[in-house]
């Protein structure tokens, strides 16, 4: 048996994160000066893995300049007690208090869960108003938004067990009378689907041109329950339904997600973790191709960890972003990096003193 075979047979649910393994590659920090918001980005303790306040300031603090980040729903902490509609309502009331927490300053610069992506199931009418009165009233300003995790497919092998879909969700008329309540109190949706699902996220789009709707993961074009075997065609399916998408100037596209296991990179298959050239060189087609679709200022990477630190760690996840945008110009790395992430979600930074990415003693971006 080899050392990753257990990577294989692992739950679907998540692979597991192997730090003896990470610290097999150290990379040194790529441009470390250039200002970064983590667009996407989980906490939580369960069952053999913890990683809460303390891990993810370890990774954050591992070199790049990350000066805030955006915390997304995952189960975490919900209350205990209460009316059942309102338990989502403490996973809020957790990413608030690390905000707090790293607010203070006493834990460094970075500005952690600075914005905060709930969770509400659309579908209740009955209970959404109340639901969302709540998150924002114990998010305060940090929540921007909401997620409700649609990605389905017909290969139960695909998806995660703890966030099981229904098949045309987005399409749904529940779910869409709900989805009318988040451009009225000015909430963002974050939207996790599949490549299979992109034709009825375009769909939800146009027909909510005023919903600001952030793509998770580039739409995770499978590579896993089958999908291994069609690359060309998936690739195809995902290149065309992208390009239909773009036309919808309410969305966003997070760069980012490749690590997971739906995604079907493997990178996790190897004696050591790959290189941030090679994983450049394998996240490229799919990253470029956001950016030439949506342009530099409606895409923003984001580290999706802990969920991808099986693949890579983090100095060399943002290694990587950053030699996916060597060659692009420097405002468009500042919208990729950061503007992108601020604007869409309404992030205090802009009050931060920022660098410029550019060289000490140039006071303005080179023509």
């Amino acid at each position: 048996m080899g050392p990753n075979t257990s990577m294989k047979t692992a739950p679907s649910k998540f692979l597991r994160v192997r730090a003896d393994w990470l610290a097999l590659r150290e990379e040194q920090v790529i441009e470390p000066d250039l200002p970064i918001i983590d667009a996407h980005h989980h906490l939580w303790d369960r069952p053999g893995w913890r990683y809460l306040f303390d891990e993810f300031l370890a990774d954050v603090q591992s070199g790049h300049r990350v000066v805030a980040t955006v915390y997304v729903q995952c189960l975490a902490m919900y209350r205990k007690d209460g009316p059942s509609a309102l338990r989502p309502v403490g996973e809020t009331e957790f990413a608030n208090g690390i905000a707090a927490m790293a607010a203070s300053g006493q834990y460094g610069s970075t500005r952690v869960c600075d914005g905060i992506v709930g969770y509400a199931d659309l579908r209740v009418a009955d209970d959404l108003a109340r639901l969302l009165d709540a998150h924002a009233a114990r998010g305060g300003s940090r929540f921007k938004g909401v997620r409700q995790i649609s990605a389905w497919d017909p290969n139960p092998d695909a998806a995660n067990p703890e966030n099981l879909a229904s098949a045309g969700m987005l399409s749904d008329s529940g779910f869409r009378n709900g989805f009318t309540a988040l451009a009225a109190r000015g909430l963002t949706f974050d939207a996790f689907v599949f490549h299979t699902q992109l034709a009825e996220l375009v769909d939800l789009a146009r027909a909510f041109p005023s919903t600001r709707i952030a793509l998770n993961h580039m739409g995770t074009p499978l590579g896993i329950a089958g999908y291994q075997h069609q690359r060309a065609d998936v690739m195809r399916q995902w290149t065309a339904s992208m390009k239909q998408l773009a036309e919808c100037e309410n969305v966003v596209v997070k760069l980012g997600g490749m690590g997971m296991r739906p995604a079907g990179m493997e990178f996790w298959d190897h004696p050591a973790p790959l290189t941030s050239e090679r994983l450049a060189e394998m996240m490229r087609p799919c990253v470029h191709t956001c950016i030439d679709f949506f342009g530099a200022s409606r895409c923003m990477f984001e580290s999706n960890f802990p969920v991808d630190k099986a693949s890579y760690s983090y100095r060399t996840c943002w290694n990587t972003f950053k030699r996916l945008a060597s060659g692009l110009s420097l405002t468009e790395k500042r919208w990729l990096f950061h503007d992108t992430a601020a604007t869409f979600y309404g992030l205090g930074v802009w009050e931060l003193p920022v660098k410029p990415p550019w060289p000490p003693g140039r006071t303005s971006e080179p023509v």
